[in-house]
């Protein structure tokens, strides 16, 4: 397959999918909530915290279909399904700690400035 240059200022460009889909509400959370290892599915909707079911349910089967995490079912009574990073999901989460770090040591200042623009504008 002929490699092709990738541009998600371009509209069309399909990098611009994978960067929307890096940056929905729940990917960067549950790809943080696997680092440690797999997970199964209501082990995710504890780490994740607010996420409804479905929800969960949506994002890991998109999640599976690009590639990032993968499903492991085992036969056992009841059945048991894990969820565990794959090489590419993995490779997402340096990029991911350090925009998580960015976040948390900011999120003050933001809070502060959100604060002092609403008041302003009142």
């Amino acid at each position: 397959m002929e490699s092709i240059p990738f541009d998600v200022m371009d509209p069309d460009c399909p990098s611009r999918v994978v960067l929307q889909r890096i940056g929905d509400k729940w990917t960067p959370l549950i790809v943080q909530a696997l680092k440690d290892g797999p997970l199964r599915f209501s082990g995710l909707r504890v780490a994740v915290g607010g996420i409804t079911p479905k929800v969960l349910t949506q994002t890991l089967r998109t999640l599976e279909r690009d590639g990032l995490l993968s499903r492991a079912v085992f036969a056992e009574v009841p059945v048991r399904v894990e969820y565990r990073l794959t090489a590419v999901g993995e490779s997402l989460l340096g990029p991911l700690d350090a925009v998580r770090e960015w976040a948390e040591s900011h999120a003050g200042k933001i809070l502060e400035a959100r604060d002092a623009f609403d008041a302003a504008t009142a």
